[in-house]
This record gives C-alpha cells, sequence and structure tokens, in this order.
C-alpha cells in the first residue's frame, strides 16, 4: 500500500502524507497459526490461516487519539447518494418501486441524490447503452402519477402474486440484458411520459433529489450531439415543474464500442455547452446543476479525453464525475474483498483526477457517481453479501478523506447483485451499513493520530493496512448525541481481534458501540447482518427496526472482532471542529 509507507509503530504522530481520517496498522509477527472455516465463494469453503496471539508476548495495544480543534476535510451533506439504473424501466421495476416499504427505507436513509444513468449495468467495464427516445405523444395530459403535492405522494400497493410475476419477468429480461452486453449488440428503449412522471414520483415522495443522464449516442453526421430528442423531454419536464438536475451520457470513454465511433474530449466539451445552452433557453433550468462528463477507470486514453473535455467544458459543469468498480463480478470470490490492495486502487484513481480537475479548474468538486464492488452486474451471494461492504465502507472513508464531495452508489435496485436491497425490496447488507453511515457520520473530517506497543519494533516494516480507521465528527441530524462529539468508524481485516485503547482527548470518554457482523450460518457469504448481536431486518412493510447502540463504559478499550466493520461514537468529547456546522 502506499498510504503510509515507512511510517512505523514507534509513537510518532502520523506525518503529514498521511490521509487525512485514515491510518493503516500493522500487527505484529504470527505466534501461532490456527485454521477456520472461512466461506471464499459459493460452493467452495476453504480453510485460511487465522493469526492467534500468545498470551501477553503477542499482543499489540493500538492508541488512537483525534485531532479535535479543525477538521482536515468537509464534505457535502448529500456525500452518501444512490443511482438506479435505466434497466428497471426495460424490466418493468419501475412500477414497483413506489411501495411503502421502499420509499420509507429511503426516507430513513437521507440520501439526497438520486442519479438514473442513461446506461445499463456493464460488463467488464464497458456499459451497454439505454438507447433512450423519449416518447411525449402520450400521457401528456392524461397523466395521474406525478406527484400532486395537495394529495401527497402516489404510494403503490401490489399484491403478492404480482410481485412474484414480476421477479419472473426481471430474471428472464436478465437473461436478454446479459445477451446483449456479451454480444454488443442493444435494443431501443422508449421512456414515456408516464415513465418520467413516476420516476420522479418515487424520487420525490422518497425525499430525493433526481438527477437524469441524457442519452448522448444521438450524433449528427458531424459527430456533434443532437439534443433534438432531450429538447423534448426537457420542455416536458419543464411543463410539470419537475426540479432535475442533468447529464449528458456515461462512459464517453467506450462510445466507439457502443456506436462504431468515438468522441474525443473536445467535441464531449462542445456537447456540454451545447447542454447547458439549452437548459438557459428553458427557465425552469436555466440555475439548473449540470454534472459530468463521468468516464471510466482512468487509464492514459480516459485521462486524454477528461484533459480535453476540461479545457472546453471544465467551467460548464458543477461537478466533474468519474465511476470506478473494483473487480470483474464474473470471477470474484470472497477472498478478493479481503485484499488490501484492491481497497487501494481507488486512492491512485482519486489522485489522477484530482491532478487533472486542479490543472484546469482548481477547487472544482469531484464526484464518484457509479461505484460498485463488482462489475458484470455482481454476484450472487458475494456482491451482495457481507463481504462486500469491506469494499463499500472503505470507500466511503477513503473518498471523504481525500476530499471527494459526492458518492453515488451503484445501485438501489438494478438486474444483478450490487443493490441495497433484494427483490422482495428487503435491505441487504450494504444498506444497512449505508443506514449506519448516514445516521452516525457528519460532512466533517478529521485526523487521527495513532501509535502502537509493541514487545519487539521492526524498524523498516512497511505497515500492513488491514486496521482502518477513520473519525467524522457525529451526524448533526442525530438528536441522540450533542454537538461535539465524534464518531470512530473502524474495518479489521484480520483474522484475529485486535485492541484500541482511546487516547488524548478520547480518554476516559462514554462510547457507544454498533458493531456489524454477519448473522447465520453463511458467514461472510450472509446476507443477513447483526448489530451488536441482534439480527436486523424490517419489522413490517413500512418499519425498520432501531439502531440500538451498546453502551461501554468509560475508559474501556475497544476490542474489534476479526472480519468486522464497526461504529464507535465517542460521546460528550465537545470537540471545537465539530461543536458548529
Amino acid at each position: 500500500s502506499e498510504l503510509i509507507r515507512g511510517f512505523l509503530l514507534s509513537g510518532m504522530p502520523c506525518p503529514s502524507s498521511c490521509p487525512p481520517g485514515l491510518l493503516a496498522l500493522m500487527a505484529p509477527g504470527l505466534a501461532l497459526m490456527a485454521t477456520f472455516s472461512l466461506p471464499s465463494q459459493a460452493g467452495d469453503r476453504r480453510a485460511l490461516p487465522v493469526e492467534k496471539t500468545s498470551g501477553v508476548r503477542g499482543r499489540t495495544l493500538i492508541l488512537l487519539d483525534v485531532n479535535t480543534k479543525t477538521p482536515v476535510r468537509i464534505i457535502s451533506e448529500n456525500f452518501l447518494s444512490l443511482q438506479l439504473d435505466p434497466s428497471i424501466i426495460h424490466d418493468g421495476w419501475l412500477d414497483f418501486l413506489s411501495t411503502r416499504g421502499t420509499i420509507t427505507s429511503l426516507l430513513l436513509l437521507g440520501t439526497a441524490f438520486l442519479i438514473q444513468a442513461s446506461f445499463l449495468g456493464s460488463l467488464s467495464e464497458k456499459p451497454g447503452p439505454c438507447i433512450c427516445t423519449f416518447n411525449v405523444s402520450n400521457d401528456i395530459v392524461r397523466s395521474d402519477i406525478a406527484l400532486d403535492k395537495q394529495k401527497g405522494c402516489k404510494i403503490a400497493q401490489h399484491p403478492d402474486i404480482m410481485l412474484e410475476l414480476q421477479r419472473e419477468k426481471a430474471a428472464q429480461m436478465h437473461l436478454v440484458l446479459l445477451k446483449e452486453q456479451f454480444s454488443n449488440t442493444y435494443s431501443n428503449l422508449t421512456l414515456t411520459a408516464r415513465s418520467l412522471d413516476k420516476l420522479y414520483n418515487f424520487a420525490d415522495c422518497s425525499g430525493l433529489h433526481l438527477i437524469f443522464a441524457l442519452n448522448a449516442l444521438r450524433r449528427n453526421p458531424n459527430n456533434s450531439w443532437n439534443s433534438s430528442n432531450a429538447l423534448s423531454l426537457l420542455k416536458y419536464s419543464a411543463s410539470k415543474k419537475y426540479n432535475i438536475s442533468w447529464e449528458l451520457g456515461n462512459e464517453p470513454n467506450n462510445y466507439r464500442t457502443l456506436m462504431g465511433r468515438s468522441v474525443n474530449g473536445s467535441q464531449l466539451g462542445k456537447d456540454y455547452v451545447q447542454l447547458r445552452s439549452l437548459l438557459q433557453l428553458i427557465r425552469a433550468y436555466s440555475k439548473a446543476n449540470l454534472y459530468g462528463p463521468n468516464i471510466g477507470r482512468p487509464r492514459k486514453n480516459v485521462i486524454a479525453l477528461l484533459e480535453g473535455f476540461m479545457k472546453v467544458a471544465g467551467s460548464t459543469v458543477d461537478a466533474v464525475t468519474w465511476q470506478h468498480y473494483y473487480i470483474d463480478g464474473r470471477v470474484a470470490k470472497v477472498t478478493d474483498f479481503l485484499k488490501t490492495r484492491l481497497l487501494d486502487t481507488l486512492s491512485e484513481q482519486i489522485r489522477k483526477i484530482q491532478k487533472v480537475v486542479n490543472t484546469y479548474t482548481p477547487g472544482k468538486k469531484i464526484w464518484l457517481e457509479g461505484v460498485g464492488a463488482t462489475s458484470a452486474g455482481g454476484m450472487n451471494n458475494l456482491s451482495d453479501s457481507y463481504a462486500a461492504g469491506f469494499l463499500w465502507l472503505n470507500t466511503l472513508g477513503l473518498l471523504a478523506s481525500q476530499g471527494i464531495d459526492v458518492v453515488v452508489r451503484h445501485s438501489f435496485l438494478d438486474h444483478g447483485h450490487n443493490h441495497l436491497v433484494d427483490q422482495n425490496f428487503n435491505p441487504l447488507p450494504d444498506y444497512w451499513l449505508s443506514l449506519l453511515y448516514k445516521r452516525l457520520i457528519g460532512p466533517k473530517v478529521l485526523a487521527i493520530h495513532v501509535a502502537g506497543l509493541q514487545r519487539k519494533p521492526r524498524p523498516g516494516r512497511v505497515i500492513r493496512d488491514k486496521l482502518r480507521i477513520y473519525a467524522h465528527c457525529t451526524s448533526y441530524h442525530n438528536h441522540n448525541y450533542v454537538r461535539g462529539s465524534i464518531t470512530l468508524y473502524i474495518i479489521n481485516l484480520h483474522r484475529s481481534r485486535k485492541k484500541i485503547k482511546l487516547a488524548g482527548t478520547l480518554r476516559d470518554k462514554i462510547v457507544h458501540q454498533y458493531l456489524l457482523q454477519p448473522y447465520g450460518k453463511d458467514g461472510l457469504h450472509s446476507k443477513l447482518v447483526q448489530l451488536n448481536g441482534q439480527p436486523l431486518a424490517m419489522v413490517d412493510d413500512g418499519t425498520l427496526p432501531e439502531l440500538k447502540p451498546r453502551p461501554l463504559r468509560a475508559g474501556r478499550t475497544l476490542v474489534i472482532p476479526p472480519l468486522t466493520m464497526s461504529f464507535y461514537v465517542v460521546k460528550n468529547v465537545n470537540a471545537l471542529a465539530c461543536r458548529y456546522r
């Protein structure tokens, strides 16, 4: 890892080169080797080595303090946001989104942005296009789906048999979409006015702001963007007084594969300038936000595209966007989610994007818009399991610590297995992780200072980053904690427990523990989680369970179980950085 190379657990503070809010730690050498059955992939339960300490001589005590005077980063209040895949229109899920349970889960999640992507899920980061046209010939006058502020939200109610039929339809459509992706041939999709009404109703009722990505594949003979269809959609949305922000396209670095011709960065920038001009012609959207270009992984050719875009349209967009998927879902296995090298691939991407953006528009906000554990739609019992949470929570911590303003999770619900809820709309592990994050984590990022006490220090040893610690001011919206409290969130990828002693300003404070562990016999493959030993599940169709912390007495050492994720609220610290918004 390049996170904290060369920094030893010698009691010295983390150098300035460390990313704020994160410290990677090294456990001492292994004293004994033992094994336990760790799930690796579906049908495979291989025994993996476990670190086991031998009495006092092998123990490591980690001393942790936080700089409470000043935040090192301040991210958006809407930092954690969600994406919807346009496949929900293709496979019929759009009609089932506005249920009481779904809207309740989103309202409680408190997510602010919902992005309707203009592309379907992808294989190996090569997305298949939703070659969308907008049809305004139907439902312009007759549509009764749009939100009526006086009558309230329109909540969908469907009998169980209809939901079962929809799941069967979605499974068949999933096979069709996979076939299209493998063959690189895609069917057209018409977005009707009624479908847009349903989508906006769902977003607005759920307390979300809709960001809609327009189709960029419609091209004129000179390769400029053909905006005629987009203009129809803009005019219709304005007539309905829909509050929408906009994007244009998705992963423009793959347009040659999708439509037989590429679009360079300069032309893409001109397309965005054209879209901004269209928005300014429509009163309702003259001040609407515009985001882009939503490039793929920043390899050399993609960086060149971004540079060309920024030269022309850097000042046109309100935030620069890109996306990242860690591994190919077709070949992933559970042990991949425990590899520190994989977790750290995002850090280098952040630096590359920031370098280009700051060269042309210093200070411009950057969003990671579209992130998931795996590409190719993910893998059942893996990218929707507890194990995937290690990547997701580390992504949140890493992005916040490096100043990325917003991260957009792909996806709330789609045809694959990267989503937050299943096809019964029951929360999956990453939903509970996201919910705790939104409940406990505020936008102010704090620097961490750590020292380890070892029996035999080993100078020159590079720190292994299997224990990851991030710190923020506790969310101001959480009225269970007074301002000035601090929340730590910790990922332990070690196969042994780790002990952390709070020091300095955190010493002798009462701590509330929120420990997430897999529930059931499937271990890391489990789609069920427990909080402080209690299984988490919906109480009924519209009620989430109470997320009860476990109080720890003042001064108690934090014991972090192996292969777990946890949040710790340190109460009444009266941190200067956290007293005011």
